[in-house]
This record gives C-alpha cells, structure tokens and sequence, in this order.
C-alpha cells in the first residue's frame, strides 16, 4: 500500500515538473509566429480582405499579443477555425490562442479544460427575419424554420428558449456565418440566429441590409472572450493582461497617438506601470517592461479597435452599450496594474 502511494506520489510529481516545463510562451517564441485562431470570415471581428490581409476586432486581439510577445504585431499566422474545429483546434495545439468570437461557459472551462483570459465582449444571442415576413418578437416564430451553427451555444439556447415558450420550429444546420448567410438569403430559413453582433455583421454585407430587422429580444448571456488551453497560468495571464491593458488604455485616455508621449508624461502611476515607465509588471510574467506599451501601440485602446471595426460608424453600426467602459454605463474594467 504504502509502495502504491510513495509510487503515485512520484508520479504526481513527475506529471507537475512535465507541466510546468510546457510553456506556450517558449513555444511561441523559439517559433518566432503567434498561431492565432479566428472566424473563418465574419467582417468587423475577423476577416481577410481581398489582398489576405486579416482584419478585426479579434484580428486586433492576436496583433496585440504578438506585439506582447515578440515585439511585432505582424509575426500572426491567422488560423480560420468554424464553430466545431475552434476547440479542438486549441486543445490539440495547432493554435496558441483562440481570438474567435466564443463564448464563456462552464462546460468548456471546465469539463473542456480550457481557460477564458477575460471577456472581451458582451453579446446575446438574437434573431434576424426579413422585414417583409411581418415578424416583430421572437415569440411569434412559432412554425419557423430557422438557420442555425452547429458546435455553438446558439443551438442549446434556441433549443430551450422554444421549450420555454412554447414555440415549435424546425432548424437548418450551417457551420459557419457565410453558410448561415447563403442559406438565409436563398431562403431556405425563415429565420437566421446567432450572436447579436454576428447577424448585425452578417446584414452590413447584404446588398439591401434595411430589408431585414434583427429582433429586438436577445435570449442569452453571450460573454465572448480570448482563450488558451487550461495548465499553463504563466501564457493565460500574457493574454488576459494584455487583454486588460487595452481597457486600461482607454479609461486613461493612452491611444495608439499618444502612447509614446504617455510614457514619458503621464503623472498616472498606473499608467506608468502600464507603459512600462515604472516597476517591472513584464519582468514577472516572462516579458520586458515594455510590453503593454507596444500592444496599445498596434491597434489602439479598446475603445479604438472597436471603434474602428464594429462601431456607429462603420457598416456593422454596433453602440457600445454594455461593452462601454464602466463609468460610462458599461462592464468593461481591468483589473487594478499594481
């Protein structure tokens, strides 16, 4: 028995010592390329224009990483995943971060083992019909026949939205926003559901986007966030501060013009730990002190990146709401630099 416990114990040991060897930050950077996986193509969070140029809010995201990491926001391979491979995708390692628009529950936390690095935005899911169909509230969908992606959260929560309310529909199963979008147009739905800010992506690409109404009620709690596989803390503190500073940058109005200035004028004490002006906050997670500065310094704040590809004035149209900052009638906070 006691050989049975010594033996295990050994190997608990041996198992811990193997983990913490495993460094994704190594990885990436004996590599010298951040593997990043985004949507296959959903404009405003990540999409290749016609050049391959990868753009978008999540896009911003690995840019900023990598600008963490290895000094340039340019050294990303972009890794299109749909919503059944994304997952798999990261558990396996072919991708060091997952920057697709995900959202944060408790099966994949936990029985997936993979680790939320923050929410980077806050979403719900909705339901786009064509103005023309009559259908103001999601309760008259009844008899509908709806376009859903298989391997999300949209499928569950559509599932128990109708058994709550009664509402009888038949659904059409697409694995990504172009397929929804294709099927919806062609009419073979009703109705097209998903993440709210994923229909209001998909209706800006429509030749008449004022012909289709996204109905008002949203029937879930969305939180979207980066992620990394579960086990290595030193990686998911890179990404979720990195992630944090961005927010930070925009509450202490550092934007990607005055970020040098910033550093070197600011009397903020916080904003000089950020910038790397003050203490050595890189020094304890692998990184130089100069790591946020140039993460802000790719994209921009928060505030910015999502200014520049999902706000009012972009064709995605999408009002900050409870993606504003804290004091300005949001969620959005970091936590405290320190």
């Amino acid at each position: 028995m006691k050989y049975k416990l010594i033996l295990g114990a050994l190997c608990a040991v041996v198992a811990s010592s193997a983990a913490a060897k495993a460094s994704t930050l190594e990885d990436v950077k004996s590599r010298g390329l951040l593997n990043c996986g985004v949507n296959t193509g959903l404009v405003g969070f990540a999409a290749p224009d016609a050049t391959g140029k990868w753009t978008g809010f999540d896009v911003s995201i690995c840019k900023a990483v990598a600008a963490a990491v290895l000094g340039d926001a340019g050294k990303v391979k972009y890794v299109p995943t749909t919503g059944q491979t994304r997952l798999t995708a990261l558990a396996s390692g072919e991708i060091d971060l997952l920057s697709r628009n995900t959202t944060w529950t408790f099966s994949r936390d936990v029985d997936l083992k993979l680790t939320f690095a923050g929410t980077n935005f806050y979403d719900g899911q909705a339901f786009m019909v064509p103005k023309s169909a009559g259908i103001n509230a999601a309760k008259d969908l009844n008899g509908a026949t709806i376009c859903i992606q298989t391997g999300t959260t949209t499928e569950l929560n559509l599932a128990e939205y109708a058994k709550l309310n009664g509402i009888a529909y038949d659904s059409v199963p697409v694995e990504s926003s172009a397929e929804g979008q294709q099927k919806y147009i062609a009419g073979a739905c009703d109705v097209y559901t998903s993440d709210a800010s994923d229909l209001a992506s998909v209706r800006s690409s429509f030749k008449t986007p004022d012909d289709h109404i996204i109905l008002p009620e949203m029937i879930s709690k969305e939180p979207l966030g980066p992620i990394v596989r579960q086990g290595d803390e030193q990686w998911a503190d890179i990404v979720h501060w990195t992630l944090d500073a961005l927010i930070a940058a925009e509450e202490f109005g550092v934007t990607k013009a005055n970020v040098e200035e910033m550093a070197t004028s600011s009397n903020n004490p916080e904003v000089k730990r950020i910038l790397g002006t003050e203490g050595e906050l890189g020094k304890q997670f692998g990184l130089d002190n100069a790591w946020a500065k140039r993460a802000i310094a790719v994209d921009g704040n928060y505030g910015e990146i999502f200014d520049a590809n999902l706000g009012e004035k972009t064709p995605i149209a999408l009002h900050r709401g409870p993606n504003a900052l804290w004091n300005k009638g949001g969620l959005l906070y970091a936590q405290p630099f320190r």
